[in-house]
């Protein structure tokens, strides 16, 4: 099965539902292979299944690869030598497809009813044996094929499996080897005609020319029955040759169970909503069964391109770390240049997230403040709570940050910091740090101590920026108004 043609790989989603990060997985290892040696990057729709496929769920594929960064060279919105990229659009091709399958004897007619197959299963399965189709109907004389048609049965097409063992090399697990008997003949057309994904995925991959299928480990178990059906297809001429497989290892979530798109920690738009960044996603995701190097987990994009090779992937499960995926994002933000952070935070600046009247927001505050925040930000969301104070005519109310913080005697540490804050340098954040500092001495604190309830009355809550930066930026007027304030709260 070697292939020396240059690399054609693809991704095909279905459209049904919200993108998921196992998902977005697949198609970085097959964007990155691709990048890594030039080939061509195909991406192509799956949607033969009409009642659970929608067109919604198809531009948020589209919109997903985009905000995502992974090109294709062929597909839709660009087309390509193999359009269409849609299999609904393809019907045609494939009953033709299983047509030769028939007439050159690859595939016959079924016409065991469910109850059937059902009872023979669970025969099977009591004389512990393989409880797979039995191949009742492999062999039907013409005149079983008239009795079951006068009946008015409609057959399904089962393509008919080899005798023999089926074996591969796998690009991440090595050489494998599948016997007859846990490889039944399987169904590539329903009663209605309408083409199974057994069918459709292996010819589209024909005549599409793959040269590579990445995919994930829960497809292995139907690797056996492509590569027989490829083989019948270059038999018939309409396949090449049979493309290289590689089985991306599992990615597991809480308590060690197969991430599930129903889990929601899998769902692409939840990191979008939260403003992770496209490369910190990325990047993450690419450690779910691949590593750059040994002592280095924070990457470009570019780089992993440049260092990826199938061949590196890891057989083992990979655990989902919802810890270390906002780590590395993280990392990615504080890489960002200054201009281009302030810019990515645009989106939660604004309504609906931003929790201010949109007339107060000063471009000048947000431009000064900007870089404090960069350097503390896990997601970009977090954006809104950390500079909200500045666009506030008061700050939030926060119970449990006050309560947190006013402790002691409050009132003569507020009334000595005003009076100290008063009096500094208000071009100065170290001058205004000495200000707080010199308040608390007087009063036996510490910075940490002085400084609480000074951020809790300005701010509204008891973590933050760093807050002298932050009372620069807000300015001498509303710092203190806002001291004055919390000691009326405070009953002063």
């Amino acid at each position: 099965m070697a292939n020396a043609s240059p690399v054609r790989v693809r991704f095909c989603p279905s459209p049904t539902g919200n993108p998921h990060v196992g998902l977005v997985r697949t198609a970085l290892f097959n964007w990155a292979f691709a990048r890594h040696t030039q080939g061509t990057m195909v991406f192509r729709i799956e949607d033969t299944d009409a009642a659970r496929d929608s067109e919604e769920s198809y531009n948020q594929l589209l919109d997903s690869m985009r905000w995502l960064g992974l090109d294709w060279d062929e597909g839709p919105e660009i087309g390509g030598p193999h359009a269409p990229y849609r299999q609904s659009q393809r019907m045609d091709l494939y009953k033709d497809v299983a047509q030769k399958l028939l007439d050159a004897g690859h595939a016959y007619k079924c016409y065991c009813s469910t109850e059937e197959l059902d009872a023979r299963r669970e025969a099977a399965r009591a004389a512990g044996k393989p409880s797979g189709y039995d191949g009742k109907c492999r062999a039907l004389t013409a005149d079983e094929i008239t009795a079951y048609e006068t009946e008015g049965r409609e057959p399904i097409v089962r393509f008919r499996m080899p005798d023999e063992p089926i074996t591969f090399t796998d690009l991440v697990r090595g050489e494998l080897t599948f016997t007859p008997e846990n490889v039944p003949d399987y169904g590539i057309l329903r009663a209605n005609g309408a083409p199974l994904y057994t069918l459709v995925n292996p010819v589209d991959d024909a005549l599409m020319e793959i040269t590579h299928v990445l995919r994930g480990e829960d497809l292995l178990s139907s690797t056996p029955r492509q590569v027989a059906l490829y083989k019948a297809l270059i038999d018939l001429g309409i396949a090449k040759s049979i493309p290289l497989f590689g089985h991306l290892p599992y990615v597991m979530g809480e308590g060690n169970k197969k991430l599930s798109k129903r889990d929601p920690q899998a769902s692409l738009n939840l990191y979008r909503e939260r403003g992770f960044l496209p490369e910190g996603l990325l990047n993450y995701l690419s450690l779910l069964g691949w590593s750059f190097s040994a002592d280095q987990d924070v990457f470009s994009i570019d780089e992993m391109v440049a260092a990826f090779d199938i061949a590196d992937v890891n057989a083992n499960p990979a655990r989902f770390d919802l810890k270390k995926a906002e780590a590395i994002n993280a990392d990615h933000i504080r890489r960002l240049d200054p201009k281009a952070f302030a810019e990515a935070c645009r989106p939660w600046l604004q309504a609906p997230h931003a929790n201010w009247d949109p007339a107060d927001f000063d471009e000048a505050a947000w431009q000064a403040i900007a870089p404090h925040a960069q350097t503390r930000l896990t997601v970009l969301s977090d954006i809104t709570a950390n500079v909200d104070f500045l666009f506030r005519k008061e700050p939030v109310e926060d119970e449990a940050s006050w309560t947190k913080a006013m402790k002691g005697d409050p009132v003569a540490l507020l009334t000595t910091a005003r009076e100290k804050l008063s009096g500094a340098d208000w071009s100065s954040a170290d001058a205004l740090k000495e200000a707080v500092l010199a308040a608390g001495e007087s009063h036996g604190l510490k910075l940490g101590k002085a400084q609480a309830p000074v951020r809790v009355a300005v701010t509204g809550r008891t973590v933050g920026l760093p807050l002298f930066e932050s009372l620069e930026i807000l300015g001498k007027e509303r710092t203190l108004a806002r001291i004055d304030a919390a000691l009326g709260k405070l009953g002063a």
